[in-house]
């Protein structure tokens, strides 16, 4: 696997350990099902917990789900656990499955692991505007294409007007020579 940090330092895992005994801090695992692989869903994840500041990790499973361990601030982890519960045009999350147990302090920041040939979150954010774009391509062609047989229409009526002033033209014309005529 790549894209691991975890805490190796004796000392440091030590004082982070300490300080999570000062703290309200919990440790959270999530399993969480639905449309929730190749949807940029481990990147969102990984953006809201930057913002909190938790530390862990998110990784897809073989089963299909997310697997999400999360580890910070009892009250920040609570706001987590509803943020992650995402349901958008590409993300559909159906369930989580949840449990809190004391942290380790086994992670340095919070990170999205990835297997070889994975895309990274930069990759998965422009997959998601890639799909927003091809949506608003498609129905842009869709309105152009019912637009152009209108204006297909209005063309057929307007050269039958104008075949139909050509004759009368013509016959005019034919007419008044034939007024000509008759005045020498």
């Amino acid at each position: 696997m790549y894209g691991t940090t975890q805490i190796t330092n004796t000392s440091d895992k030590a004082k982070y350990k300490e300080l999570l005994k000062c703290r309200k801090m919990k440790r959270l695992v999530a399993y969480v099902s639905g449309s929730v692989q190749k949807t940029g869903y481990r990147a969102k994840v990984t953006d809201l917990a930057g913002m909190l500041g938790l530390k862990g990790v998110v990784e897809n499973l073989d089963d299909g789900r997310v697997k999400i361990v999360a580890e910070g601030d009892e009250d920040k982890l609570k706001w987590f656990e509803e943020a992650i519960n995402i349901k958008n045009s590409l993300i559909q999350v159906a369930s989580i499955e949840r449990e809190y147990s004391e942290p380790r302090g086994d992670f340095s920041r919070f990170y999205k692991l990835v297997d070889k040939g994975e895309t990274d979150s930069r990759l998965d954010i422009v997959a998601v505007h890639l799909m927003n774009l091809i949506g608003a391509v498609n129905d842009l062609n869709e309105n152009l294409g019912r637009k152009m047989d209108t204006m297909i229409e209005l063309q057929k009526e307007t050269i039958e007007l104008q075949k139909e002033g050509l004759n009368s033209s013509k016959n005019l014309l034919e007419e008044v020579r034939k007024s000509r005529t008759d005045l020498i």
